[in-house]
């Protein structure tokens, strides 16, 4: 269940104050948190990947849930936010899920101290609901590259994107099929790395 806030300071107001009280807002603030079916042990002898932080997209770098409007337009909601930037939590699913996968020896940030093996670069361009088609958007931009020898060689470069239905076209339905189509863009990735582990 996701932490609600409450908009309340305005309303501490309302005893002392001639203007009407607001209406009783709620806030909701949501994991963004998406987990693999089953974990692998890291492989004996399998190399070591490094996943950069994940960078944001135009308009990616606000917390607020996005969906597209009836006209087209981008709606970036207030009162539904994820609990971090949607680049930063996707950063910590993708590592999470490929540290899981049995394919890496360990999976590191960039802070780890570690000599990396493979170096995973991506920028995330798609976050969003779209109610007008009943579906969710998103898509990874990825990027990897071989560190050790020629740290500058690109190994792979591609997008990874996917939908998801809309069970309803409320936020709570957003979240929910923004979190699906995540997924698949996560397992996605782990098949394109997957010729360069050796497996």
């Amino acid at each position: 269940m996701p932490r609600r806030l409450v908009l309340g300071g305005a309303a501490a107001l309302g005893g002392c104050s001639l203007l009407p009280k607001p209406a009783y807002v709620q806030r909701f603030v949501w994991p963004l948190v998406v987990r693999r079916p089953t974990v692998r042990p890291p492989r004996t002898g399998g190399k070591v990947l490094m996943v950069r932080e994940i960078r944001p997209g135009p308009g990616l770098d606000q917390a607020g849930v996005q969906w597209l409007r009836a006209d087209g337009s981008l709606h970036v909601d207030f009162y539904n936010q994820w609990a971090v930037p949607p680049a930063e939590g996707i950063t910590d699913d993708l590592r999470r899920w490929l540290a899981g996968s049995g394919l890496f020896s360990a999976v590191v940030g960039s802070d780890s101290g570690l000599t990396p093996d493979l170096v995973l670069e991506g920028e995330v361009t798609t976050f969003l609901g779209d109610p007008a088609q009943r579906q969710a958007q998103a898509a990874l931009a990825i990027v990897l590259m071989g560190a050790r020898g020629d740290p500058t060689r690109v190994l792979l470069q591609r997008t990874v994107a996917a939908t998801a239905p809309l069970g309803a076209n409320t936020p709570a339905g957003v979240v929910a099929g923004v979190l699906a189509a995540l997924r698949t863009i996560l397992g996605g990735t782990e098949t394109a790395l997957r010729p360069f582990t050796g497996r």
